[in-house]
């Protein structure tokens, strides 16, 4: 397995500290990841989380835009001011920081998501609720497809 995939559901520890799922944590080993990057999603009250791969990815978009822009500068505000490190300890866990619990409203059980090339954070409920809005506009995108196609062959 070479992607971050499937969805899990953690309990936050006493120290606040909460377990990263064993599948997410063995292909973190993998990519050689001994820290992650986590960037607070835009549209979103998650984490984008990865490792240095997903914040070169950003950087390699900044160093395309026209430094004298405002783009620029908002870019670098966002990647690098909205972003931070964590570290993975010995037994695969990370502390849910304030940075991390003041975006999400996660306070006992955090939410994985697997996106791909990185994961999510996500407060429980709102990962859920966020999921069947997903599921919800991709049935409606299928539908409007079908009427489509339908509509074409009469």
């Amino acid at each position: 397995m070479d992607r971050f995939l499937s969805s899990a559901v953690n309990r936050i520890d006493a120290k606040g500290r909460v377990s990263v799922p064993g599948a997410f944590r063995a292909l973190a080993a993998k990519r050689g990841y001994h820290e992650l990057y986590a960037l607070r999603a835009l549209d979103e009250p998650a984490l984008d989380v990865g490792g240095m791969d997903l914040l070169e990815r950003y950087e390699r978009q900044l160093e395309q835009t026209n430094p004298f822009l405002r783009t620029a500068d908002d870019m670098s505000a966002y990647v690098h001011g909205e972003g931070t490190f964590l570290k993975l300890d010995g037994d695969g866990r990370i502390t849910m920081s304030d940075f991390i619990r003041e975006h999400t409203g996660i306070t006992s059980e955090v939410g994985f998501l697997g996106r791909g090339q990185f994961f999510q954070i996500w407060e429980p409920e709102r990962m859920r609720q966020n999921l069947a809005q997903v599921r919800a506009r991709l049935t409606s995108l299928r539908q409007a497809a079908q009427a489509g196609s339908s509509g074409a062959s009469e």
